[in-house]
């Protein structure tokens, strides 16, 4: 077995959310619950299909996002993995309607991070094992830095008060 790190090619400011799934609908059915949880989403979608002819099926509605998709998935290239890139809409907006496509398996991230992906090749094929998303913790959260933290939070509109 060869382990490989893989750099998530990306603008710093795109979110991503990497994740697996068991079936070519997969590519469809992933543009539509996007579209329907935010409607007007800019987004790539890039699908590594895992038999038959082994294509990197892909789908968006934003052609800049889809070639970041694209790029990805070819230097990831794990069977059944799939990569969103994520323009105008943030992870949180979009993460629980990927969840409920029934093709989805796990999600590994959904983040802006900096992320490396933890690929393992064999004679079978490739596979993900996990991802590295952002960097280590520098220290505790202190009195200030909740307060910071809520304020963020209201800010944005994900917290009332």
């Amino acid at each position: 077995m060869d382990l490989q790190l893989v750099a998530i090619e990306k603008p710093e400011a795109v979110n991503i959310v990497l994740g697996q799934a068991h079936f070519i609908k997969t590519v469809e059915d992933l543009h539509e619950a996007i579209i329907g949880a935010v409607p007007g989403a800019e987004f790539g979608l890039a699908f590594c299909e895992a038999s038959g002819p082994a294509l990197i099926r892909r789908s968006g509605t934003s052609p800049e996002m889809i070639a970041i998709a694209v790029k990805n998935a070819k230097a990831i290239a794990a069977g059944h993995s799939f990569i969103l890139v994520l323009g105008n809409v943030f992870p949180i907006n979009i993460l629980n309607a990927v969840k409920m496509v029934p093709e989805v398996c796990r999600i590994f991230c959904a983040t802006a991070n900096p992320v490396e992906v933890v690929v393992a090749e064999t004679e079978s094929g490739r596979g993900i094992l996990g991802v590295i998303d952002g960097m280590k913790p520098a220290g505790l959260e202190d009195e200030d830095a909740e307060r910071a933290r809520k304020q963020l939070l209201r800010q944005f509109g994900y917290k009332l008060g």
